[in-house]
């Protein structure tokens, strides 16, 4: 009889029925690992083109549905202005979200808000993942008289389009997608989200 069977043998009661419980506390544990990771790389199986398509209908349906008299621009207009020097984008995001990057020389929503004055001589352009946060903003923001854009599409749409993205230490690679329902970045980036926990807890 070898040493391993007659250690098995020798197990107590208690041992064995502890042991399976322990085995499945290791495997859940696993897969709230990879269910809380934020991290992935999006879904390439997609092009570009249908990518676009899908994130400019899910725009143009939440614009329909909850801000339809909120004017807009395209993303191609918006950096047509950003090259002339003429615009000044608001991110309506979470500082987690901005974190992972934003558009070029982007300010925060509570930025704005303290002088909105100041960006007078600009353009001002909202924008959110798919820009539905952004689109709201935009409204509460035109009631007050505050003459502001939304960007159609979003984040989403800019790099769609071919704008590029950038985080504290310069141009990136990764954007902050929200959630999987929002998970179409242009083909070549990391998408981030929201992990299990932010979610369940707030972001």
């Amino acid at each position: 009889m070898s040493i391993f069977s007659s250690r098995n043998d020798r197990l107590s009661g208690f041992e064995k029925q502890v042991w399976p419980i322990a085995a499945g506390h290791i495997i859940l544990t696993i897969i709230i690992f990879f269910i809380a990771s934020g991290h992935s790389m999006a879904d390439s199986t997609l092009t570009d083109e249908e990518k676009k398509t899908l994130v400019y209908t899910m725009y143009q349906n939440y614009k329909k549905n909850d801000f339809p008299d909120v004017p807009d621009i395209h993303p191609e207009q918006a950096m047509e202005l950003l090259r002339a020097g003429k615009v000044i984008f608001v991110d309506t995001r979470s500082q987690p979200e901005m974190d992972i990057s934003m558009l070029p020389d982007a300010i925060s929503q509570s930025a704005f808000l303290k002088n909105p004055e100041k960006f007078k001589d600009k353009t001002v352009i909202a924008y959110c993942t798919i820009s539905y946060r952004s689109g709201k903003f935009t409204q509460d923001m035109n009631k007050k008289k505050n003459q502001i854009y939304n960007l159609t599409g979003g984040i989403l749409a800019w790099v769609l389009e071919g704008g590029k993205i950038y985080n504290k230490t310069g141009e990136t690679k990764q954007i902050h997608v929200y959630g999987e329902n929002w998970d179409y970045p242009a083909n070549g980036y990391e998408s981030v989200q929201f992990g299990f926990f932010e979610k369940l807890f707030g972001s």
